[in-house]
């Protein structure tokens, strides 16, 4: 009898932790706070060396705003389009080629599967290889070598959602500006810190009460990582919680979810795409 009570009594005890704990197993998730924290340009980063290819690429630019392809390209990211795979041709010195540096790892902007190439930028660079007459090759390589790269003349164009700034200035000349930007925080599903906040100013106030012992993860030399390091150029005084880099998006967003980071700052379209997919997994 003794025996029975105890193993009634166990059973009893593990169901109650079970309900207990039950808010502390719900499936933590990540969530955007939709507020713009700047304001930025994309565009396109020229061989110094090459201002033809500037000039025919500012004509491109223009052509596909006036009669609305820009658009119809943007829509397949975010609306209901549907994306165009993209196929970069091999490097070869002896052909008329258009290559182009990116960094397929910042989606809707750039992104690959299988061997193929999908985003805005590569859809647009698809299409001006045609305009130009040239066979298309993608170099995909990490974001802080895209414009360097363009500088060593290994690259005719840079095309991998760059803002303007006048550090890249020192490798590129840009194109003029074919989409406006901004960044994003991602949080935990479960953090309520930024729920009440209705401006960048609200959201700046609350990121500025971080310890040093908080860290926050970019994408290694994008203008998040600007925003949490501090830029004069930028005017961005900086943060107080440390700064950790990745390669991309998802492995900051990732690592955010496996608790290793406080929070992930990034671009606002692939903030977007970044925390759908990996939500569906999750």
């Amino acid at each position: 009898m003794k025996k029975f009570l105890a193993v009634c009594l166990s059973a009893a005890l593990a169901a109650s932790m079970l309900v207990g704990c039950g808010g502390n197993n719900e499936k933590v998730t990540a969530k955007v706070i939709d507020i713009d924290l700047t304001n930025e340009e994309y565009a396109f980063g020229v061989d110094k060396e090459q201002p033809e290819l500037l000039d025919e690429v500012n004509d491109f630019i223009a052509s596909i705003k006036e009669d609305g392809t820009l658009d119809e390209i943007c829509n397949k990211y975010f609306s209901d389009g549907e994306p165009e795979a993209v196929k970069s041709a091999k490097l070869d010195t002896t052909k008329d080629q258009l290559v182009v540096a990116t960094n397929a790892a910042f989606e809707p902007f750039e992104y690959t599967k299988g061997e193929d190439y999908y985003g805005i930028d590569m859809e647009i660079a698809s299409l001006l290889a045609e305009k130009l007459g040239k066979e298309l090759v993608i170099e995909n390589m990490d974001f802080d070598a895209v414009c360097l790269s363009v500088s060593q003349q290994k690259c005719d164009i840079a095309m991998a959602g760059l803002t303007i700034n006048e550090e890249r200035e020192k490798y590129v000349t840009f194109t003029d500006s074919y989409y406006s930007a901004s960044q994003r925080l991602i949080v935990p599903s479960n953090d309520t810190a930024f729920d009440d906040c209705k401006s960048a100013d609200d959201v700046a106030a609350k990121l500025a009460e971080l310890k040093e012992s908080d860290k926050i993860g970019v994408q290694q030399g994008t203008t998040g990582q600007y925003y949490v390091e501090g830029s004069e150029e930028w005017d961005f005084p900086g943060l107080p919680a440390k700064c950790v880099t990745y390669k991309s998006g998802s492995l900051a967003v990732q690592d955010m979810l496996n608790g290793n980071i406080n929070y992930v700052i990034i671009d606002a379209a692939p903030a977007s795409a970044i925390t759908t997919a990996i939500n569906e997994v999750q």
